[in-house]
């Protein structure tokens, strides 16, 4: 648009410079010439003519720039309203993906924030577990804890004892309940931390032999104590167990102290990390279970044998009852010929028509055709039951 102006300007100041140069042209030549000259008056008109061209061209040149301006115009203002389109859009989005990245980035931090207190927590329980395993009397209640955590999961209620008191007046930390052999089996928990952390924190040979030496001496002495405590010959087994609740330790010990394991070996005294005391364990608990299966069988058997008497005794009394049963079936039979006895003669009397002089008659026909001495005498008309005699009024 400062283009066309500057255009139009030029335009104007050539149309005004041609105005006054023709001016200047009819001042100078009528000072010249009193009179005007034809030439002079056709090349005035010429100059007019061409400044009124000049002036409609300048005229119609400024409508086409015109025109040409608001069609920039309005071209610009399209490109514009697209541009702004566009911008808007790209904005919109842009905001969009911008919230998307603050809901993301709030969720993060509220993540960092979350593992922070985590980490914060940790850190505290961290210090507390340093504080517990700083202090010998809070780390042996930790390998206690430890302990009694493994037994329960493995074995029955009846099969240990927590804090058992032996005979002597000594307390075990554990009490495992075994048949004999081997019987009773203590398991102790030890920690010896303060001489392995001196032996990972030695930098030079000096420190770590002094480290060894230290660790060598805290295991003996726990071992030693160990089997003078709770191997007593007639209460417990002939060994007894030293837990180690941490397995670094108990590998430590294993790679690099292969003396000190044996030597603890010959005192009867195995030592067993939470992995290895979880499968040993394991082997008592099918042990335990193997011998109560062998004593429930005991239990059975005996069982049986009573069952087997209670048997035969039952046999020897349905042998009584069916002798009863057979003297029962005799009295039966017994009676029934009796009652056919009595029913025939019933009916004998019912058939016959009796005189005066028919007694005898009566007599003899009152004997069934199955009457035999066996049977006893033969019936009279006055029995020994003193029945009288049968009489027929006419």
């Amino acid at each position: 648009m400062d283009i066309l102006l500057l255009v139009v300007a030029v335009i104007g100041a050539v149309a005004i410079g041609a105005a006054a140069t023709a001016y200047l042209l009819r001042t100078r030549a009528d000072q010249a010439a009193p009179e005007p000259n034809g030439d002079v008056i056709a090349l005035a008109e010429r100059l007019s003519q061409m400044t009124e061209a000049q002036a409609a061209q300048q005229a119609q040149l400024a409508q086409t720039l015109q025109a040409q301006e608001r069609a920039l115009a309005k071209a610009v203002d399209d490109r514009l309203q697209l541009l702004t389109g566009r911008i808007n859009e790209t904005l919109e989005k842009t905001n969009k993906s911008q919230k998307t990245n603050l809901d993301e980035l709030k969720e993060r931090l509220v993540r960092i924030d979350t593992a922070q207190k985590n980490l914060s927590d940790l850190s505290s329980q961290v210090v507390g577990l340093q504080d517990i395993l700083s202090n010998k009397q809070a780390r042996g209640a930790f390998g206690e804890v430890q302990l009694q955590g493994l037994v329960e999961q493995v074995l029955p209620p009846d099969s240990y004892t927590f804090q058992a008191t032996l005979a002597d007046g000594k307390r075990a930390d554990c009490l495992l309940d075994l048949p004999n052999p081997p019987g009773p089996i203590v398991i102790d928990a030890k920690f010896p931390l303060e001489a392995w952390r001196q032996l990972q924190a030695a930098q030079s040979d000096t420190e770590k032999k002094e480290a060894e030496r230290a660790l060598r001496r805290d295991v003996a002495i726990h071992v030693k104590a160990i089997a003078e405590k709770y191997i007593v010959p007639g209460e417990t087994a002939d060994a007894a167990l030293m837990f180690l609740p941490s397995e670094a330790v108990y590998a430590e010990l294993h790679s690099s102290f292969a003396d000190v394991v044996e030597a603890a070996n010959r005192a009867k005294v195995f030592i067993v990390s939470p992995t290895t005391l979880w499968a040993l364990l394991n082997t008592m608990r099918a042990v335990m279970k193997d011998v109560r299966m062998k004593e429930a069988a005991g239990v059975i058997q005996i069982e049986v044998l009573k069952m087997l008497e209670d048997v035969d005794r039952l046999d020897k009394r349905v042998g009584h009852l069916e002798a009863h049963f057979a003297l029962a079936e005799k009295d039966i039979r017994e009676i029934r010929t009796s009652t056919g006895k009595i029913t025939r003669r019933g009916d004998q009397i019912q058939d016959i028509q009796l005189g005066e002089g028919d007694v005898p008659a009566i007599e003899g026909s009152l004997k069934g055709p199955d009457d035999s001495p066996a049977d006893g005498p033969a019936d009279s008309p006055t029995d020994s039951d003193d029945r009288p005699l049968l009489r027929t009024v006419e």
